[in-house]
């Protein structure tokens, strides 16, 4: 429900006008864009502390590349996120909620929860025999906390400022979560090489100690969630018994260890198989199936009157019937481009490190490249995003980054026919990063204004999980991928892999028109009229294949 009425389609905008180049940098120093830096920030530190960081970790310590490789599948609950979401927006927190809001006080706990997992994850020597299982526990629960924790930043962001800030914030909210990756990614490779860790040389304590610290750099993130104030929202909730939400998660919950339960089950009656794409497809199916049952329990459980209908409805179904119902049948042409627009350089990026361990870098020459220097680049990237995002419609800069995080996969081909050269590395590691940093910045925005304000946690966080979904699950099989074939292939794989989604991208433009920042154009073919009107209304008078939406107005000024 929405605390505001829709905007009449015959009620005029005001005119949009171009930013010059003083207005949209001054806008970075806004007090909401300081906020999404510290938030930002505490996000990008547990990513790396699940893929390369820990990667390395196992690596040392003897793990196989293939086994080091699927470890990224702890990540997966960032693609699923959308599941939980609906809980965080319905569900909220006994006595932190009165005290802190609505989204600081689920800001709180997934932090919480995250230092936890950080903790277990510094408490195991994957050395040892039948370790393995606590290491993926604790990152399970990493992934699981800090994906819970960027679903509500994420939230937070749009509900803080009006669309025409969202692009500053999404590139400060990039600049932090780059940030975040140096001290999770370079600051851990120094520390555990600081503490006596290194490939030839393996220390337990080393890793451990760092782990220790990382967990104490997230009280950075406690701080801010605790000073930082509570956005206005836009949505009505409606107050519930204590019994009705116990029994939401109840649903949630019961209906989690089903999709447990079938999983493992379904592992073991599916055939081993040794081809990687044959494995790959009955993974696709192992999930599918296990997905299909637990939404069949949830089903069953609601039918079953363990939960109000009417109160299911609202939390799982009617986000989704929202962004249908704005956008008809296009709307799978969005999430088809959604799912595949980031699939070049996340793919790519999963067996990252090891590849450079591969081409004869050591930990250190990592750091310094990949960890520090790159991470730079991808913040200089993210700035570059938000004036592109300001300058120019949101889709001709989505074009961009599309082009130029596929383009830049092409760089590592080069690096395999120079192994242990830095200038080439650097070469790579600069202009990855600094597409890679752009496109996101970019895509965010995106996103962003696809959002309702009515649903602001659950459609993101469709949205977001849909981005990673894929390149995840694919990414998972790099190492096999790499083991059967070559790096070569590898690397112009996920370079064609990012071909199909510039023809997405041009087809969005052409018939959808998404949010305030694609109402204008250099030339002015859209925005307002000269009589006041709505240009996007006459493009769709004129074009009916174009699909115009009409959202209750956000934060503003």
């Amino acid at each position: 429900m929405s605390a505001v009425k829709p905007v009449p389609p015959s009620t005029p905008k005001p005119s949009i006008e171009k930013k010059s180049l003083s207005e949209s940098l001054k806008a970075y120093l806004d007090r909401r864009a300081i906020i999404m830096l510290f938030l930002g920030f505490v996000a990008g530190i547990p990513i790396l502390l699940i893929f390369s960081s820990l990667s390395l970790w196992l690596r040392e310590a003897g793990i196989d590349r293939s086994v080091v490789t699927m470890f990224s599948w702890a990540a997966l609950g960032y693609a699923f996120k959308f599941i939980w979401a609906p809980l965080i927006d319905a569900v909220p927190l006994p006595i932190l909620t009165k005290m802190l809001g609505r989204r600081r006080s689920w800001i709180l706990v997934s932090q919480l929860l995250i230092i936890t997992a950080i903790c277990i994850m510094a408490g195991v020597n994957p050395a040892n025999e039948g370790s393995l299982f606590l290491m993926a526990v604790g990152a399970v629960l990493l992934g699981f906390s800090s994906a819970t924790q960027d679903i509500v930043i994420d939230a937070y962001r749009i509900e803080l400022a009006p669309p025409s800030l969202q692009a500053v914030l999404s590139a400060m909210y990039v600049t932090g979560y780059r940030l975040g990756m140096i001290v999770a990614g370079a600051g851990a490779l120094y520390l555990a090489d600081y503490f006596g860790s290194t490939e030839a040389l393996y220390s337990y304590e080393a890793w451990r100690n760092t782990y220790w610290i990382m967990a104490g750099v997230m009280g950075v993130g406690v701080i801010t969630t605790l000073v930082i104030h509570e956005p206005v929202s836009q949505q009505v909730l409606v107050q519930r018994e204590t019994s009705d939400y116990t029994r939401l998660v109840l649903v949630f919950a019961i209906s989690v260890i089903g999709f447990v339960l079938v999983f493992a089950n379904a592992g073991a009656v599916l055939p081993e198989v040794e081809g990687v794409f044959t494995g790959f497809v009955l993974e696709v199916v192992r999930m599918a199936v296990s997905l299909a049952a637990a939404i069949g329990i949830g089903y069953g459980l609601v039918k079953a009157n363990l939960v109000a209908p009417e109160f299911a409805r609202v939390t799982w179904v009617e986000p989704i019937a929202d962004f249908f119902r704005r956008y008809g049948k296009k709307a799978l042409l969005l999430l088809a481009l959604i799912g595949l627009y980031r699939i070049s350089d996340i793919v790519a990026g999963v067996i990252s490190n090891v590849f450079y361990q591969d081409m004869q870098f050591t930990k250190v020459d990592i750091a310094n490249a990949v960890k520090l220097v790159g991470v730079v680049m991808a913040i200089g990237g993210g700035f570059l995003g938000g004036l592109l995002a300001q300058k120019m419609r949101i889709m001709r800069a989505m074009m961009v980054g599309a082009v130029l995080a596929c383009v830049t996969n092409l760089l590592f081909i080069l690096l395999t026919y120079h192994p242990g050269s830095l200038p080439y590395m650097y070469l790579a590691v600069i202009l990855d990063n600094l597409a890679a940093g752009l496109a996101s910045a970019v895509f965010i925005a995106f996103l962003s204004a696809l959002t309702s304000i009515r649903f602001t946690a659950v459609q993101y966080s469709i949205f977001s999980s849909l981005m990673t979904l894929l390149p995840k699950v694919i990414g998972g099989y790099s190492g096999s991928i790499v083991d059967s074939t070559s790096y070569p292939f590898f690397f112009l794989f996920t370079f064609a892999l990012g071909i199909p989604i510039l023809a997405l991208i041009y087809y969005v433009d052409k018939h959808i028109i998404i949010g305030d920042n694609d109402d204008y154009d250099s030339d002015n073919s859209r925005g307002m009229s000269n009589d006041g009107t709505d240009k996007g209304l006459d493009l769709t008078k004129a074009n009916p294949n174009l699909t115009q939406t009409k959202e209750p107005p956000r934060a503003t000024e």
